[in-house]
Protein backbone atom coordinates (compact mmCIF):
# COMPACT_ATOMS: atom_id res chain seq x y z
CA UNK A 1 0.00 0.00 0.00
CA UNK A 2 3.03 2.28 0.53
CA UNK A 3 3.95 2.10 -2.68
CA UNK A 4 0.39 3.03 -4.10
CA UNK A 5 0.44 6.16 -1.90
CA UNK A 6 4.07 7.24 -3.34
CA UNK A 7 3.00 6.28 -6.67
CA UNK A 8 -0.41 9.22 -6.26
CA UNK A 9 1.70 11.24 -4.38
CA UNK A 10 4.10 11.49 -7.01
CA UNK A 11 1.20 11.80 -9.88
CA UNK A 12 0.29 14.85 -7.80
CA UNK A 13 3.37 16.28 -6.73
CA UNK A 14 4.91 16.08 -10.14
CA UNK A 15 1.85 17.79 -12.05
CA UNK A 16 0.51 15.09 -13.52
CA UNK A 17 -2.82 15.62 -11.84
CA UNK A 18 -2.23 19.46 -11.05
CA UNK A 19 -4.22 21.75 -8.19
CA UNK A 20 -7.79 21.62 -9.03
CA UNK A 21 -7.93 18.38 -10.88
CA UNK A 22 -10.37 15.79 -10.22
CA UNK A 23 -8.99 12.22 -9.97
CA UNK A 24 -11.53 9.40 -8.76
CA UNK A 25 -10.78 5.58 -7.20
CA UNK A 26 -11.00 3.94 -10.76
CA UNK A 27 -8.59 6.02 -12.71
CA UNK A 28 -6.22 5.64 -10.51
CA UNK A 29 -7.31 1.94 -10.12
CA UNK A 30 -6.87 1.53 -13.76
CA UNK A 31 -3.70 4.13 -13.84
CA UNK A 32 -1.71 1.76 -11.80
CA UNK A 33 -2.92 -1.68 -12.01
CA UNK A 34 -4.08 -2.02 -8.71
CA UNK A 35 -7.32 -2.97 -6.70
CA UNK A 36 -9.38 -0.24 -4.93
CA UNK A 37 -8.93 -0.96 -1.72
CA UNK A 38 -4.74 0.63 -1.74
CA UNK A 39 -6.33 3.16 -3.83
CA UNK A 40 -8.90 4.09 -0.93
CA UNK A 41 -5.73 3.96 1.53
CA UNK A 42 -3.61 6.26 -0.06
CA UNK A 43 -5.68 8.69 -0.94
CA UNK A 44 -6.80 8.70 2.95
CA UNK A 45 -2.81 9.47 3.65
CA UNK A 46 -2.91 12.28 0.97
CA UNK A 47 -5.95 14.05 2.49
CA UNK A 48 -4.03 13.49 5.91
CA UNK A 49 -1.05 15.71 4.06
CA UNK A 50 -3.31 17.76 2.31
CA UNK A 51 -2.81 17.48 -1.24
CA UNK A 52 -6.13 16.25 -1.20
CA UNK A 53 -9.89 16.95 -0.18
CA UNK A 54 -13.29 14.53 -0.73
CA UNK A 55 -15.22 15.24 -3.69
CA UNK A 56 -18.74 14.56 -5.31
CA UNK A 57 -16.58 11.65 -7.13
CA UNK A 58 -13.21 10.83 -5.49
CA UNK A 59 -10.91 13.65 -4.76
CA UNK A 60 -9.78 16.74 -5.69
CA UNK A 61 -6.07 17.88 -5.93
CA UNK A 62 -6.01 21.03 -3.19
CA UNK A 63 -4.92 24.52 -4.41
CA UNK A 64 -3.46 26.60 -1.20
CA UNK A 65 -5.55 29.91 -1.72
CA UNK A 66 -2.68 32.93 -1.10
CA UNK A 67 -3.64 32.73 3.13
CA UNK A 68 -3.08 29.46 2.86
CA UNK A 69 0.15 29.27 1.00
CA UNK A 70 1.66 32.20 3.35
CA UNK A 71 1.01 30.45 6.04
CA UNK A 72 2.69 27.47 4.74
CA UNK A 73 5.70 29.48 3.65
CA UNK A 74 5.82 31.09 6.85
CA UNK A 75 6.04 27.83 8.68
CA UNK A 76 8.60 26.23 6.45
CA UNK A 77 10.28 29.43 6.80
CA UNK A 78 10.85 28.66 10.57
CA UNK A 79 11.67 25.16 10.10
CA UNK A 80 14.21 25.77 7.37
CA UNK A 81 16.00 27.91 10.19
CA UNK A 82 15.79 24.98 12.40
CA UNK A 83 17.35 22.51 10.08
CA UNK A 84 19.81 25.06 9.09
CA UNK A 85 20.95 25.53 12.47
CA UNK A 86 21.14 22.13 13.83
CA UNK A 87 23.05 21.55 10.13
CA UNK A 88 25.55 24.36 11.57
CA UNK A 89 25.72 23.05 15.17
CA UNK A 90 26.62 19.48 13.87
CA UNK A 91 29.27 20.93 11.41
CA UNK A 92 30.99 22.84 14.79
CA UNK A 93 30.61 20.08 16.48
CA UNK A 94 32.45 17.89 13.80
CA UNK A 95 29.75 15.58 13.04
CA UNK A 96 29.20 16.05 9.14
CA UNK A 97 31.29 14.85 6.58
CA UNK A 98 33.56 16.60 3.90
CA UNK A 99 31.46 15.19 1.37
CA UNK A 100 28.35 16.24 3.22
CA UNK A 101 28.93 19.75 2.37
CA UNK A 102 30.51 18.87 -1.09
CA UNK A 103 26.92 17.40 -1.63
CA UNK A 104 25.44 20.69 -0.82
CA UNK A 105 27.42 22.41 -2.81
CA UNK A 106 26.92 20.69 -6.04
CA UNK A 107 23.31 20.46 -5.29
CA UNK A 108 23.42 24.56 -5.17
CA UNK A 109 25.26 24.18 -8.70
CA UNK A 110 22.75 22.00 -10.16
CA UNK A 111 19.52 24.29 -8.78
CA UNK A 112 21.26 27.14 -10.51
CA UNK A 113 22.24 25.75 -13.97
CA UNK A 114 18.88 24.48 -14.81
CA UNK A 115 17.38 27.40 -13.67
CA UNK A 116 19.65 29.40 -15.86
CA UNK A 117 19.36 26.92 -19.14
CA UNK A 118 15.49 27.78 -18.64
CA UNK A 119 14.53 24.09 -17.62
CA UNK A 120 12.37 25.27 -14.90
CA UNK A 121 11.16 22.27 -13.75
CA UNK A 122 14.47 20.65 -13.25
CA UNK A 123 15.75 23.72 -11.12
CA UNK A 124 12.37 22.97 -9.02
CA UNK A 125 13.98 19.63 -8.24
CA UNK A 126 17.41 20.63 -7.48
CA UNK A 127 15.80 23.46 -5.27
CA UNK A 128 13.96 21.00 -3.55
CA UNK A 129 16.64 18.38 -3.07
CA UNK A 130 19.02 21.06 -2.02
CA UNK A 131 16.90 22.04 0.73
CA UNK A 132 16.19 18.53 1.43
CA UNK A 133 20.07 17.80 2.12
CA UNK A 134 20.05 20.47 4.34
CA UNK A 135 17.17 18.91 6.76
CA UNK A 136 19.07 15.72 6.37
CA UNK A 137 22.56 17.51 7.67
CA UNK A 138 20.41 18.21 10.96
CA UNK A 139 19.47 14.89 11.33
CA UNK A 140 16.04 15.85 13.10
CA UNK A 141 13.45 13.36 11.48
CA UNK A 142 10.47 15.24 12.45
CA UNK A 143 11.67 18.51 10.99
CA UNK A 144 12.17 17.05 7.63
CA UNK A 145 9.05 14.93 7.66
CA UNK A 146 7.09 18.22 8.20
CA UNK A 147 9.20 20.33 5.86
CA UNK A 148 8.87 17.30 3.14
CA UNK A 149 4.48 17.63 3.40
CA UNK A 150 4.72 21.29 3.40
CA UNK A 151 6.64 21.37 0.47
CA UNK A 152 4.70 19.09 -1.86
CA UNK A 153 1.56 21.27 -0.87
CA UNK A 154 3.79 24.45 -2.10
CA UNK A 155 5.05 22.89 -5.07
CA UNK A 156 1.41 21.66 -6.09
CA UNK A 157 0.04 25.37 -5.07
CA UNK A 158 2.75 27.38 -7.16
CA UNK A 159 3.38 25.11 -9.91
CA UNK A 160 1.12 26.89 -12.59
CA UNK A 161 2.50 30.34 -11.83
CA UNK A 162 6.15 28.53 -12.44
CA UNK A 163 8.02 31.10 -14.76
CA UNK A 164 11.57 32.15 -14.87
CA UNK A 165 12.08 34.18 -11.55
CA UNK A 166 12.95 37.60 -11.25
CA UNK A 167 15.97 37.15 -8.86
CA UNK A 168 17.86 34.03 -10.26
CA UNK A 169 21.29 35.60 -9.38
CA UNK A 170 19.90 36.67 -5.66
CA UNK A 171 18.75 32.75 -5.25
CA UNK A 172 22.51 31.50 -6.32
CA UNK A 173 23.83 34.08 -3.62
CA UNK A 174 21.39 33.28 -0.85
CA UNK A 175 21.99 29.46 -1.11
CA UNK A 176 25.64 30.26 -1.46
CA UNK A 177 25.58 32.44 1.98
CA UNK A 178 23.50 29.46 3.66
CA UNK A 179 26.35 26.96 2.32
CA UNK A 180 28.73 28.68 4.12
CA UNK A 181 26.96 29.30 7.29
CA UNK A 182 26.52 25.66 7.23
CA UNK A 183 30.03 24.97 6.28
CA UNK A 184 31.76 27.67 8.56
CA UNK A 185 29.68 26.17 11.62
CA UNK A 186 27.89 29.25 12.52
CA UNK A 187 24.00 27.97 13.52
CA UNK A 188 22.73 31.68 14.15
CA UNK A 189 23.83 32.79 10.75
CA UNK A 190 22.56 29.66 9.16
CA UNK A 191 18.80 30.09 10.93
CA UNK A 192 18.74 33.84 9.62
CA UNK A 193 19.65 33.38 6.27
CA UNK A 194 17.47 29.87 5.02
CA UNK A 195 14.81 31.91 6.65
CA UNK A 196 15.29 34.76 4.75
CA UNK A 197 15.78 33.28 2.39
CA UNK A 198 12.23 31.20 1.97
CA UNK A 199 10.48 34.57 3.34
CA UNK A 200 12.05 36.10 0.08
CA UNK A 201 10.52 33.65 -1.91
CA UNK A 202 7.15 33.99 -0.83
CA UNK A 203 7.34 37.98 -1.06
CA UNK A 204 8.41 37.22 -4.91
CA UNK A 205 5.16 35.04 -5.38
CA UNK A 206 3.32 37.52 -3.60
CA UNK A 207 4.58 40.26 -6.17
CA UNK A 208 3.76 38.15 -9.67
CA UNK A 209 -0.12 37.53 -7.89
CA UNK A 210 0.32 34.07 -6.74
Amino acid sequence: MNSVYEDVRGLIVLGTYPAGRAVTEQELCDRLGVSRTPVREALRRLESDGLVEPARRGVTVVELDPKALRDAYRVRAALEGLTAELAAERQRSGELAPADLARLGALADDADRATRSGDLAEGVRHNRAFHRHIAALADNPPAAEALDRLWDRITVSTRASLAAPARTGQVEEEHRQLVAAIADGRPEDAAALARAHVLSTMHTLEGTGK
